[in-house]
């Protein structure tokens, strides 16, 4: 039988950068004063990214605007977020679990699995080595995690969740499963969302257990092939094998962000994307993956919002491509009212080691690989702001921007 840990930052952005900050000196832990980690308002960037436990309290959600935020609790503290030291910290997270099983996914920027199957015999009883690695990871980094312990990656992952923070739990068999995770709600549950909640509540099924319980035929009438799906997951059925690194385990890789001014031109529109596109394709690369879609969102100063995508011909890492593809769908796609919100995403992976290229293109191709790959080091090593594209580095682009990237959120992971 397999075992499966779930690792996961609690409060991720914010105990990162509380930590960061108590290393530069500052007297105040975040944590421990109700605080969050987001956006400026005057920016039109807004909303709560990451949130304290004491400003928990207050009823503050992640994902909120942040003058609701304060309406809750006046005393708030907000604090911008810092992407590259997020991924510093992510990446040191990384680092530790390598050093406990040789076989590591990366689910998120803040989540990770850890294989542990057959190493009770050498390291001992699983429960006892969690306990130790997640005070290892607080002693060392400075931030406390949430273990969750089970014999498919599912399962564990439910674990870690069932409460928090800086703890460990179990989910190992069909006993614990009908105590700790049958009773919660149905949509606490891994791909069930609030479209798939009505049609089950409908039906009378309100928490996981009645998932669990219920007739197969009657889900699949109901919800088609997603109904035996969660059906499985409710009974604790899944097999995936945890993968080494990241490998292909999201449905996609996007960037998004509120622009400061209305933008009313194409070229200024043309540098949003194109600084959205090499955070994008930078995120793609790190994940040795290919894409065969490119869309790009708009989002107009009277909050309609559009999109637009299409298939390429042949999937690609390569970051001048996929911008090309981005200008072109945001030509055909914007009708001229003043832009807001932009936004690039990429989406039908497959892995960047099989990759096939057209015959015109090889050559071409080749040489913007080894430039994005130059690039990607001296951002790795030196950090994203080392290095810049001219068009992208006048005062005009920043005072308008603000530097891009405060809608951005990491590599996020949407399936198992």
């Amino acid at each position: 039988m397999r075992t499966i840990m779930h690792v996961d930052v609690n409060s991720a952005f914010l105990s990162w950068q509380a930590v960061y900050n108590l290393q530069k000196g500052d007297k105040v832990d975040l944590r421990q004063i109700p605080s969050v980690v987001g956006g400026s308002q005057a920016d039109r960037h807004g909303i709560v990214l990451a949130k304290s436990t004491p400003a928990k309290k207050y009823g503050i959600n992640t994902g909120e605007v942040l003058w609701q935020a304060r309406q809750k609790c006046p005393d708030l503290v907000v604090v911008p977020p810092d992407y590259e030291l997020y991924i510093k910290c992510s990446d040191a997270l990384a680092e530790i679990l390598k050093e406990h099983s040789p076989l590591i996914q990366r689910f998120s920027i803040d989540e990770a699995f850890l294989d542990y199957s057959g190493m009770s015999e050498n390291f001992g009883p699983p429960v006892p080595y969690a306990y130790a690695l997640k005070e290892k990871i607080k002693k060392t980094l400075g931030f406390t995690v949430n273990i969750g312990i089970g014999p498919n990656k599912l399962l564990a992952k439910i674990a870690g969740d069932l409460k928090k923070p800086d703890m460990v739990h179990t989910l190992l068999n069909q006993k614990e499963m009908a105590e700790k995770m049958w009773p919660l709600p149905v949509q606490d549950l891994f791909m069930v969302g609030r479209a798939s909640k009505k049609k089950l509540n409908d039906i009378a099924v309100y928490t996981i257990g009645d998932l669990a319980k219920c007739e197969p035929e009657i889900l699949k009438y109901k919800l088609k092939s997603h109904g035996i799906l969660i059906w499985q997951y409710a009974n604790g059925l899944e097999e995936s094998p945890v993968h080494e690194g990241y490998n292909l385990i999201m449905k996609g890789i996007g960037n998004s962000t509120t622009i400061r001014f209305d933008v009313i031109d194409r070229k200024t529109a043309y540098k949003v994307l194109l600084s959205l596109t090499e955070s994008v394709a930078y995120r793609l690369r790190r994940v040795q993956a290919v894409c065969g879609v490119v869309s790009v969102s708009i989002r107009t100063s009277e909050l309609n919002m559009y999109s637009h995508q299409r298939k390429l011909f042949n999937r690609t890492d390569v970051t001048n491509e996929i911008y090309k593809n981005v200008v072109e769908l945001f030509n055909e796609g914007w009708q001229g009212e003043p832009i807001r919100h932009l936004g690039v995403r990429v989406t039908d992976f497959s892995s960047s080691e099989f990759t096939q290229f057209s015959i015109f293109d090889t050559k071409d191709i080749v040489k913007k690989q080894a430039l994005d790959s130059a690039i990607d080091r001296i951002r790795n090593r030196y950090g994203n702001s080392i290095i810049k594209r001219a068009v992208l580095a006048d005062d005009q682009f920043h005072a308008m921007t603000g530097g891009m990237g405060a809608d951005e959120y990491p590599v996020m992971s949407t399936i198992l």
